[in-house]
C-alpha cells in the first residue's frame, strides 16, 4: 500500500521501473554518500604526516573503516535519521553516527578527528557528486544509448522506405523512413556525447572556502594540495575557488544537457505520434492491452504520450534547478540544500521518458502501403523536380509556371505527365521527368539514413 500512498509516482505509480534510482538518489544514498566521505576524508588525513595529530591506522582499521562505508545499510540509514531528530542537523548526525560507531574500537582516539576542519557542504558538494555522477554513469547514460541504438537499427531497416516529407503539415518533397528516423538519432547522438563528457566537480576547503581553519591549526601544510588531491581521488574535477559551498555551475550545465537531448526526444515522440495518426507506423496490438474503456477497436500511442509528459516534468524541474542552484545569497544561503534534493526527480522523469519512447519504438512497423498511397496522391511534389531542370535550361519564369499548375491543385500521374510533355526541355531531360514517380524522388535520403546510423 506504501506506493499507493505516495504524493509523488516517482515514488509511487513509478516505484518498481524507478527502483535501481533508489541506491543513488535516495535519502539513503545521500547519506551513504556523506558516510563515504567523512570516513575516506579521516582515512586521507590519517595518511598525511605533516598532520600531527590524525596518526596512522593499523590494516585491521582501515579496513574495519572501509566496511563502515561500503556495508552501509538501512539500520545505520536509520540510526543516522535518528540522530538528526534529536539535533536538527543532518551533516553534523552523520559525523555523530561515525564517531558513535568508532568509540567502541580501538579508534576511539580519533573521535575529535572525524569532520576536521570541514564545513557541511565539504562533505555534501562531494556526496552529491559521487550520486549524481553514479545514476547517470550506470543508469540514465546507458539507457540514453541502447535507445539510440535502437534508433539506428530503426533508420537502418527502413533507409530506403519513401515517404512524403510534411513541412507546415502540407505534401512536401519525399523523404525516407528511415533518414528522418537517422536525422533524430544524430541529435541524440551529439546531445549524448556531451553528456559522456561532463565534468563532476568539488571543493574542499572549509567555511567560507579560504581554509582558515585548516591554516590556522597547521601553518605548515598545504591545504590547497591536500584539498585538490583528496577532491581528485574520486575521480572528481577540483574547484579550487568557491564561497562556503561550491557554486554548482556543473550542475546547471548538466541540467541544460539533459534537457536538451529531452527536447530531442520529445520532437521525435511527437513525430511518432504523428506518424501513427496517419497511418505511415502501426502499433503492434498486445492481446491483453485495452486501448479505450468504450471504444474496443483503439490502439493508441500511450507510450510516446507518456514519454511527452514525463519529458515536460523532467526538463521543468531541471530548468529551474538550472536557474536556481548557482544563485547564493553572499558566502551561501541554505536554498540550495532544499533544491537539490529534487535534481534526482528531473532523472527520474528523464529515465521513465526513455523506458517509454524505447518500448513505444519496439512496437511500431512501418505500413509501407499507406507510404505508397500517400505518395501516388502527390504527384504535385515533383514540381520541384520539373521546375529545377527548367531552371537548369534557363527556361524563363520556371517557378511560376510550375506554381501555375500545381499550387492549391489535386495533381494525379495522368496530368502530371501531360504538362511535362508539353515543357519546352530537350527530350532526353522530359524522358527523366516522365520516368520519374514521387517514390522515387528522394536524393540521398537513403544514403544519408544509413551514414548516420553507422556514426559512432
Amino acid at each position: 500500500m506504501i506506493p499507493l500512498r505516495a504524493i509523488s509516482p516517482v515514488d509511487g505509480r513509478y516505484a518498481r521501473a524507478l527502483a535501481p534510482f533508489s541506491a543513488y538518489l535516495s535519502e539513503w544514498a545521500l547519506l551513504k554518500y556523506r558516510v563515504l566521505v567523512e570516513i575516506r576524508w579521516l582515512f586521507f588525513l590519517s595518511q598525511q604526516a605533516g598532520i600531527r595529530h590524525v596518526r596512522q591506522l593499523t590494516p585491521a582499521e582501515s579496513a574495519w573503516l572501509q566496511a563502515l562505508a561500503a556495508e552501509f545499510d538501512d539500520a545505520a540509514a536509520q540510526r543516522i535519521k535518528a540522530i538528526e531528530a534529536e539535533i536538527h542537523h543532518d551533516v553534523k548526525a552523520v559525523e555523530l553516527y561515525i564517531r558513535e560507531r568508532l568509540a567502541a574500537t580501538s579508534m576511539a582516539d580519533l573521535l575529535e578527528s572525524v569532520h576536521f576542519a570541514c564545513t557541511s557542504d565539504d562533505i555534501n558538494n562531494l556526496a552529491y557528486a559521487l550520486m549524481i555522477r553514479a545514476a547517470m554513469r550506470d543508469i540514465w547514460l546507458p539507457q540514453a544509448a541502447d535507445l539510440l541504438e535502437a534508433l539506428r537499427q530503426f533508420a537502418r531497416e527502413h533507409a530506403a522506405q519513401p515517404m512524403l516529407a510534411r513541412t507546415h503539415g502540407q505534401a512536401a518533397t519525399p523523404t525516407t523512413v528511415g533518414k528522418e528516423i537517422a536525422v533524430f538519432a544524430g541529435r541524440l547522438r551529439r546531445q549524448l556525447q556531451q553528456l559522456q563528457a561532463q565534468d563532476y566537480r568539488g571543493k574542499f576547503n572549509g567555511a567560507v572556502g579560504a581554509f582558515n581553519a585548516q591554516r590556522f591549526a597547521y601553518a605548515d601544510v598545504d591545504w590547497r594540495a591536500l584539498s585538490r588531491e583528496f577532491v581528485q581521488g574520486f575521480g572528481l574535477q577540483y574547484n579550487p575557488l568557491t564561497t562556503q559551498i561550491e557554486d554548482h555551475d556543473y550542475l546547471a550545465e548538466l541540467a541544460h544537457g539533459i534537457i536538451r537531448f529531452n527536447t530531442v526526444l520529445l520532437d521525435f515522440c511527437r513525430d511518432c505520434w504523428a506518424y501513427i495518426s496517419r497511418g505511415y507506423f502501426r502499433q503492434k496490438a498486445v492481446a491483453a492491452e485495452v486501448g479505450s474503456s468504450t471504444m474496443p477497436h483503439k490502439v493508441n500511442p500511450i507510450d510516446f504520450e507518456n514519454a511527452e509528459a514525463n519529458l515536460g516534468i523532467s526538463s521543468a524541474t531541471l530548468a529551474h534547478l538550472a536557474q536556481k542552484l548557482p544563485v547564493s545569497r553572499l558566502q551561501r544561503d541554505l536554498s540550495d540544500s532544499s533544491a537539490l534534493r529534487n535534481f534526482g526527480v528531473g532523472i527520474a522523469h528523464s529515465s521513465l521518458a526513455l523506458s517509454s519512447a524505447a518500448r513505444g519504438l519496439s512496437k511500431i512497423t512501418v505500413d509501407a502501403d499507406a507510404l505508397a498511397a500517400d505518395l501516388e496522391d502527390a504527384w504535385e511534389v515533383l514540381a520541384e523536380a520539373a521546375q529545377t531542370i527548367l531552371r537548369l535550361h534557363n527556361v524563363p519564369a520556371a517557378y511560376d509556371r510550375l506554381k501555375a499548375f500545381t499550387r492549391g491543385k489535386a495533381i494525379d500521374r495522368d496530368s502530371f505527365m501531360a504538362f511535362v510533355d508539353a515543357l519546352p526541355l530537350p527530350q532526353a531531360d522530359k524522358e527523366r521527368l516522365l520516368a520519374l514517380s514521387p517514390a522515387e524522388y528522394i536524393g540521398y535520403a537513403r544514403e544519408l539514413a544509413l551514414s548516420a546510423a553507422d556514426e559512432g
